[in-house]
């Protein structure tokens, strides 16, 4: 039992002790660092079921704990009763943190029903970029947190790999490739097909400007410039099965898948399972009967098909255009009720931008209206935009923030930091760029994290490998400096078991303090969705471990061997936690650094 389990059920033995309630839960955090204290007890909650003074119950509710051996001692401040816990109920904790050894993490509980989180989901008519980057890193970090707290976790992706975004690189490459591929140009394919769609661009308003030029409005050549009405054609002949076009689409889809894989794999993301829009457009066109016979959709006199949702505080929305063919929203509530039947999950989490919030609110409330469980278990992990100090993206143009060339710069700015430090001495040249590409990404990962996914955010490259401050380092080179420590030490992980007697300093106190809040953080980041929670968490327990370092005796010489021992194993569960934090955030942590 956690420390803070103990304290809810002596609390709640108190209350039902001294006012014949018994509170169902109890409020406890940890105590501002300006006052007294270790945990703080929250009363004023507790006023809805006992009355009287907020002040007087603490009062109360903290002199019957003192009589147990959990508190050394106790203050009221207002409504709030701050407590001193015990050293040997911290030691005893302690020791029951060193027995676990994936401590934090629940093991996966095989018999209850899955999460699928979708992530990434790009076009395979250009490269990722650096909104990308926050979308695979936030998805994949919710995974593995949700996993942790013991579910069945599937990463997915939708793939959108049709319509006529993708006949406009096609039709670019077809006019004006020459026949390159990949293996010719030495490029890979994503970035290959992800040229020819700015080359469709650049074409494309050439000839809108030739068309004005020779008396056209700008509206008329924007919809008669030969090359939209050539994509057009090319889209309605990928849908009748053409030959020709089905064997270009195939070809030119694969060289970005290849991209795309290399590209997730040196963001150290993944995938269980993939959708393609290509096999899911025509999905949900079925359930719009099922809604019409169950008055959950209406019919217009053209023959279209909607969902009034003005009732709600939305407005209509169209689920089947009048010729009869499906709109995103039709695709996505048939997708939805796809994977629930393709895997044994009841719940999903979609990792997309915020500019789609009203498309989700509408897909959830529909899929609830037709009557599916499930849909009360529906996500939208809405997250921000990215922007560089340079200002914003624009894809059409060539001006994305390419995710493989961001990577790389983050590789070359921590191969730069760490040249200028020189403690690299010893290491092999091939460690030392796997230690650099290890830092940078770092550095990428935690920068991206340890915002608030609802929060736009300023992504400053130089900034992000600080080896000072709230960074990706900064982590990295704490969990380094401990294994350092332990290993100059001759630390062994031998007996893992401290004695519970030993006098802590405040410092020793704090950083086991910390240690206890990890499992109710990972709760709180799957409960919230939330990889900040860990990141802030994992950064306050580092600043908390160098605080204890630099003000207690040096540990290697201390003569105490119990105390010796205890601080050594101390540092050792720290770096665990550290390594285990930053794995729930997709980071690598070195041993030297």
């Amino acid at each position: 039992m956690t420390l803070n389990n103990q304290l809810e059920t002596a609390v709640k033995n108190t209350v039902e002790q001294l006012f014949s309630v018994r509170l169902e839960n109890v409020e406890i955090t940890l105590t501002r660092k300006d006052q007294n204290g270790d945990l703080t007890v929250m009363v004023f909650p507790m006023l809805r079921h006992i009355k009287g003074n907020p002040a007087v119950i603490g009062e109360q509710i903290g002199a019957e704990l003192a009589k147990t051996d959990l508190i050394t001692s106790y203050e009221v401040i207002k409504g709030f009763l701050n407590i001193t816990v015990a050293h040997e109920v911290y030691l005893k904790d302690f020791n029951d943190i060193l027995s676990q050894s994936d401590y934090g993490k629940s093991p996966v509980d095989k018999t209850m029903s899955g999460v699928m989180v979708e992530y990434s989901s790009p076009n395979t008519n250009k490269p990722l970029h650096l909104g990308h980057v926050r979308n695979n890193l936030l998805g994949y970090s919710v995974a593995q947190i949700v996993e942790a707290t013991g579910r069945k976790v599937n990463k997915t992706q939708i793939i959108n790999d049709r319509g006529i975004h993708i006949c406009k690189s096609m039709l670019a490459w077809e006019q004006y490739g020459n026949g390159e591929t990949p293996e010719s140009t030495g490029l890979k394919g994503d970035k290959l097909v992800g040229n020819y769609y700015v080359k469709f661009d650049q074409e494309y308003k050439k000839e809108i400007a030739d068309l004005i030029a020779a008396g056209k409005t700008e509206e008329e050549a924007k919809k008669e410039a030969p090359l939209l009405i050539a994509a057009q054609e090319m889209l309605r002949k990928w849908e009748q099965d053409d030959e020709a076009v089905v064997a270009l689409w195939k070809k030119m889809n694969g060289w970005v898948y290849d991209g795309f894989e290399t590209t997730y794999k040196n963001l150290g993301v993944d995938f269980d399972s993939l959708y393609y829009e290509s096999n899911t457009y025509l999905l949900g066109k079925d359930v719009v009967q099922i809604g019409l016979d169950k008055g959950v959709f209406e019919k217009d006199p053209d023959g279209s098909v909607w969902i009034d949702l003005t009732d709600e505080g939305l407005d209509r929305k169209i689920v089947l255009r009048s010729d009869g063919t499906a709109v995103y929203m039709t695709q996505d509530i048939g997708t939805a009720i796809q994977r629930v039947k393709d895997h044994d999950i009841n719940s999903m989490v979609y990792t997309v931008g915020n500019e789609q919030d009203y498309h989700f609110k509408v897909l959830f409330l529909i899929l609830k209206k037709l009557g599916y469980d499930w849909a009360e278990n529906l996500y939208h992990l809405s997250y921000g935009m990215v922007e560089l100090p340079s200002g914003k993206m624009k894809s059409r143009e060539g001006t994305v923030v390419d995710a493989d060339e961001l990577m790389e710069e983050m590789t070359d700015t921590a191969r730069e930091i760490a040249q200028e430090q020189g403690k690299l001495e010893g290491m092999s040249d091939a460690n030392k760029e796997d230690l650099y590409k290890m830092i940078g990404l770092g550095a990428l990962k935690y920068f991206m994290l340890k915002v608030d996914p609802k929060k736009n955010m300023m992504f400053d490259p130089k900034e992000s490998v600080d080896f000072q401050g709230n960074t990706g380092p900064f982590i990295q080179y704490t969990h380094a400096r401990i294994k350092s420590i332990l290993k100059k030490s001759g630390f062994e992980q031998g007996d893992l078991k401290v004695a519970t007697h030993l006098a802590l300093t405040d410092k020793d106190a704090a950083v086991i303090k910390l240690l206890q809040q990890y499992p109710e953080t990972i709760e709180a980041a799957a409960r919230n969705y939330s990889p900040a929670l860990v990141a802030n968490y994992v950064y306050e327990l580092v600043k908390e471990f160098n605080s204890f370092y630099q003000n207690v005796p040096k540990i290697v010489e201390e003569s105490n061997v119990e105390m010796k021992q205890f601080r050594l194993l101390l540092c050792f569960k720290t770096a665990a936690v550290i390594k285990s934090a930053c794995g729930l955030l997709g980071i690598e942590v070195p041993k030297q650094m």
